[in-house]
């Protein structure tokens, strides 16, 4: 299926983040965005990995284990509801992972290999799903969402986070 989903497969929370994927076919948005957080992630200085830009801030490091934790998540949604499974999935408390991620143990290379191993496990799930698989919908967080949908949330989280560091950061 190669058209993003539209306003009845999402709450408007993550409208933000769908409107940031330019690519209509989810897996080479996906594809697409994995080079681009290797790309990026390669060029940040290492005296910054670890740096915040102001006191209760997340890391660059923390940020984007945040965006690594996000996406087993999400894909775990997207797979659950891609089965048929329609047992509404609880939110998560992402503030509350990152005292528990570790991230200053992280070298920039351990986080790329496990990104890169998670984007290669969504990518493979992603691929798998028919278009009829990807216009199931399930309810996570008390909303509607559309397989579809999660995919698209993956690829713009990622891309609204990037931006983030960017301005912030960089």
């Amino acid at each position: 299926m190669t058209l993003k989903p539209n306003e009845k497969e999402y709450d408007s929370y993550y409208q933000h983040y769908i409107n940031l994927v330019e690519d209509a076919n989810i897996t080479k948005g996906l594809q697409l965005g994995k080079q681009r957080f290797i790309d990026f992630v390669v060029q940040i200085p290492n005296e910054k990995f670890h740096f915040s830009y102001a006191e209760g801030k997340w890391t660059i490091a923390e940020v984007l284990l945040h965006l690594i934790d996000t996406e087993r998540v999400f894909s775990y949604r997207a797979f659950r509801i891609g089965r048929g499974d329609t047992t509404p999935l609880p939110g998560f408390q992402h503030d509350e992972y990152v005292p528990y991620s570790n991230a200053k143990s992280y070298t920039k290379q351990e986080l790329l290999q496990e990104f890169t191993a998670v984007r290669e496990s969504t990518l493979s799930l992603f691929n798998r799903f028919n278009n009829d698989a990807l216009k199931l919908m399930g309810v996570a967080s008390g909303a509607g969402i559309s397989v579809r949908a999660i995919g698209y949330i993956i690829a713009g989280h990622q891309a609204h986070h990037l931006s983030v560091i960017q301005d912030r950061y960089l």
